[in-house]
């Protein structure tokens, strides 16, 4: 998504790992679920904002968005594509959803607390259960 650009200094400012493909795959495949929610469960969803399909775009633009920020800061201090930040890589999109979300509905601190919680224990689960399967080529 950088383009094969670097900062400055020589360091690229996402790297190879971050692409329109995936950027576009992300964004849609995150709306068209958020929908396939929305038309499975509207009455559970309804209560959490009147404008459920917005919230389903922001939340997945801001889920890979995050992702690219920690990409950035990653980049800048040396630590190499694919290396484990131990909390930055599991919540890093997570916290761009709920910001990004936070246009159409502003989670309370135990909705951000319980989001972070259970990310922070699903990512490490399902990455591991990737890793075996062989679709990771580490377990993070």
């Amino acid at each position: 998504i950088d383009l094969g650009r670097n900062m400055p200094y020589g360091k690229r400012v996402f790297g190879q790992g971050k692409t329109f493909r995936g950027f576009a795959f992300g964004v849609t495949l995150g709306t068209v679920t958020g929908a396939l929610i929305w038309f499975a469960l509207p009455q559970a969803v309804g209560s959490l904002s009147g404008q459920y399909l917005l919230l389903g775009f922001l939340l997945s633009l801001g889920a890979i968005t995050g992702d690219m920020v920690a990409s950035f800061f990653k980049r800048r201090n040396n630590i190499e594509q694919g290396k484990e930040v131990l909390f930055l890589d599991q919540l890093d999109f997570a916290i761009g959803a709920m910001l990004f979300g936070s246009v159409v509905y502003v989670p309370d601190f135990y909705e951000i607390v319980a989001v972070c919680i259970v990310t922070l224990v699903a990512h490490k689960i399902f990455n591991y259960i990737a890793f075996k399967a062989k679709l990771k080529k580490v377990p993070w």
